[in-house]
């Protein structure tokens, strides 16, 4: 299920303008980011990132090829007092809308993707990121670009920042930056709160140990998919110098040590409870004993089958503890989320 998006001030649109409109801590983010004086928003929907920009820049100019789209734009600007930007309706790449406008110091472009697609592809976003810079070249050197999160970083053939981004946990928003806006090949931000990692050198991600230590640290969904775990496990060294990588399976990685660390690229940090063979029973009734009262199951189970292995390991169980359970190979493992 889509999460809502929540808007400190509710915009006004329809429900698709709703659906695709960025949430408002990623727009907040990107309009510190790419502060400057003159600013456009190429495809701005219903306004959400180009009201943001307004915040930090001097002056936004939005551009919206569908009138329906930039009427909610502008309802939106009123209703929130917004008077330093600038709506433009019509075709981004046309010569005659290109032609109304300054020199820019950035151009951010969030460009549509099919709705479906067996694989994501860089190709397959209109306008194509080419024919934007292309288009701009005369007026800007600065280009952002929103792209498909599920794009690896090798798959991306351009010489610019590949930024990924979580939000409240989970993969959301993938950024390119070009020209000057670039500060890395690759980097992760971790939403809310601005936590960064940027790729400063190759690291190695092997994971050496068939168990895990007593601590456990899942990863925020940015650094994974932004190869940068083995980077964050080695800032790490001078706080914990046993931390490794461990591998549970093809989806779940987490960093593990004897030592209990905090930061910030972290998710979630776990206590390791018990190691034992997955034996639903057995684990069972050491939940009974240790006061556990749910089990989150973190194992590659099919999606109709994970509610029958959850009901069975929370049989009878009554306390107010929380256990998560990972399944590497023939071994259960189960942790407790420490506390911050």
């Amino acid at each position: 299920m889509a999460r809502k998006k929540k808007f400190k001030t509710e915009m006004i649109a329809d429900k698709d303008g709703i659906r695709f409109a960025t949430p408002e801590p990623v727009a907040e983010y990107r309009a510190k980011r790419l502060k400057c004086k003159v600013i456009a928003d190429i495809s701005c929907g219903i306004g959400g990132q180009a009201l943001h920009f307004a915040k930090y820049c001097d002056f936004v100019y939005a551009i919206e090829i569908d009138t329906k789209k930039i009427a909610f734009a502008k309802k939106n600007a009123k209703i929130m007092g917004v008077d330093n930007i600038e709506f433009i309706a019509g075709n981004s790449l046309s010569p005659e809308i290109i032609e109304k406008l300054p020199e820019l110091d950035v151009v951010f472009s969030d460009p549509a993707r099919p709705p479906s697609e067996k694989k994501r592809s860089i190709d397959n976003l209109r306008p194509s990121i080419p024919e934007v810079m292309k288009a701009y070249s005369d007026i800007s050197s600065n280009f952002a670009f929103e792209a498909p999160p599920q794009l690896s970083p090798e798959s991306i053939p351009f010489d610019c920042e590949r930024e990924y981004m979580s939000l409240e946990g989970k993969l959301n928003r993938l950024n390119l930056y070009f020209g000057e806006l670039k500060k890395a090949d690759i980097s992760a931000v971790a939403l809310p709160g601005i936590n960064i990692i940027r790729k400063t050198g190759v690291y190695d991600t092997a994971s050496g140990n068939e168990e895990p230590a007593r601590y456990a640290y899942e990863p925020e969904e940015c650094v994974t998919k932004a190869g940068l775990l083995g980077q964050l496990a080695a800032e790490l060294k001078n706080e914990a110098d046993d931390i490794s990588v461990f591998e549970i399976d093809k989806k779940r990685t987490l960093l593990s040590s004897d030592s209990m660390i905090k930061n910030s690229l972290f998710k979630n940090r776990y206590k390791r409870l018990l190691i034992s063979e997955p034996d639903f029973s057995l684990i069972n009734s050491y939940l009974k004993k240790n006061s556990f009262g749910k089990v989150i199951v973190r194992a590659a189970i099919e999606p109709e089958k994970y509610w029958d292995v959850r009901n069975e390991l929370e049989s009878c169980l009554v306390g107010e503890r929380k256990a998560h359970l990972f399944v590497k190979n023939d071994k259960a493992i189960l942790f407790e989320v420490l506390d911050d």
